[in-house]
């Protein structure tokens, strides 16, 4: 039967490959032609806009995930009819079936062919759904995290040897705005919004979450980031990583544990730190030798010919109207050792020293100098290039045209041969 859908898609593939195939013949009539077509309904057949939500539903049982669920979280003392597997399933299946709220459940409990493909007699309503959030206290929202975890560890022993080569772990906050005004938790944020800052702890592997802190809109991004380091580094041992590194951006420079990470042979880290006083000063001492030019590698290799660079429109709009405008004149890159305050040993510092010209219209008004600092462990026989910090608010909501801030950037700087 595989052998079969297999060669049925590739023919299908074939049959759309020749259709589109350009053959540069001249037309003399538009290419859209339907004139007559005709709809129809079918009592047998019936179409599903989230056809992959079975086979979804067929992993988290095959995987024990069901199961554990129903093992782990008690919250309902009878289960009339719903055990907490359903509740917590039908509410990710609510989000993958593009749902943004609990209401949403009411359209797909009315759907016959989504309660078809998961086998169910019916799923929650809203309210059933709510009633059943409200039951959860911190300590079951560990509980539930714990269990994803477990369960995580164990598809992930399906991975080659290469997987468990290292564990990148990232931490980020986003803002998530909220226009309720009875919601329990909730807070102003710094820039005025009303609502929540979580912490997510991922694995970049794979783009995983495996833990989120839900916490008031008015606390700092770093608060409870390292206990969720290391969970997530026990997480990452449990499955067999080799080698785990901890990212993060300026907000996430846990000085105050890299001892005791540092002590630890399989933990490495690489964060942002502020460009503080002390820092600027040690790098504008560096002598120029110390520094060498940045080379970044290229965003992606070009597999067929290098296209022509287009015409920069906005560049001459920003001149011609005296608009003041930041140039990057170059990049350099050096590196030193530093201790701070909180340590009670030195780590390396890689700086990364942005020259910039300021100008207005065709005028160069003076040259301004910045500096970004990244501080990790001296690293032995770890590629060092493919460990980037990844920009600020990574997780920001999508649809949100939130940026982070912390003036973060890739960190090409640690695979330069400063040293």
């Amino acid at each position: 039967m595989r052998t079969l859908i297999s060669q049925q898609l590739s023919q299908c593939q074939r049959k759309i490959a020749r259709r589109i195939r350009h053959d540069h013949q001249p037309s003399d009539h538009p290419l859209l032609t339907a004139a007559n077509i005709h709809y129809e309904f079918s009592s047998r057949v019936r179409g599903l806009a989230w056809g992959g939500i079975g086979a979804i539903h067929l992993l988290a049982r095959r995987s024990g995930l069901s199961a554990a669920l129903d093992r782990r979280l008690h919250l309902l003392k009878v289960h009339l009819p719903y055990h907490e597997s359903d509740h917590v399933l039908a509410i990710a299946y609510n989000l993958l079936a593009d749902g943004t709220c609990l209401q949403d459940l009411d359209s797909l409990r009315s759907n016959e062919a989504f309660l078809d493909a998961l086998g169910a007699k019916r799923i929650p309503d809203p309210t059933t759904a709510g009633d059943f959030c409200r039951r959860f206290t911190a300590a079951d929202v560990e509980i539930l995290q714990d269990t994803l975890n477990t369960v995580r560890v164990k598809v992930w022993q399906q991975q080659p040897k290469a997987f468990f080569r290292q564990a990148i772990l990232d931490a980020d906050g986003t803002l998530a705005p909220t226009t309720g005004e009875c919601k329990q938790g909730m807070d102003i944020a710094y820039d005025g919004t009303w609502g929540y800052h979580p912490l997510v702890i991922s694995l970049a592997n794979t783009k995983e979450p495996l833990f989120l802190v839900n916490r008031p809109g008015n606390r700092p991004s770093h608060e409870g980031a390292a206990a969720y380091f290391d969970k997530s580094i026990v997480v990452c041992r449990d499955a067999g990583f080799q080698t785990i590194v901890l990212r993060g951006d300026t907000d996430f420079s846990q000085t105050a544990h890299l001892d005791r990470w540092d002590a630890q042979k399989d933990v490495r880290f690489c964060f942002g730190i502020d460009a503080m006083k002390p820092l600027v000063a040690r790098a504008e001492a560096l002598r120029e030798a110390a520094w060498k030019k940045l080379a970044r590698p290229a965003r992606y290799q070009v597999q067929t010919s290098p296209r022509t660079r287009p015409e920069n429109v906005k560049e001459p709009i920003v001149v011609e109207r005296e608009f003041k405008n930041l140039r990057l004149v170059s990049e350099d890159v050096a590196e030193f050792l530093y201790q701070p305050t909180a340590c009670q040993k030195a780590y390396r510092v890689v700086v990364v020293r942005k020259n910039l010209s300021v100008e207005q219209g065709a005028a160069v008004l003076f040259d301004d100098v910045r500096y970004f600092f990244y501080i990790s462990a001296p690293w032995k026989g770890v590629d060092l290039q493919r460990v980037r910090i990844p920009p600020g608010n990574w997780i920001a909501p999508a649809g949100s045209n939130q940026s982070g801030g912390g003036g973060n950037q890739a960190v090409e700087a640690f695979g330069a041969k400063v040293a």
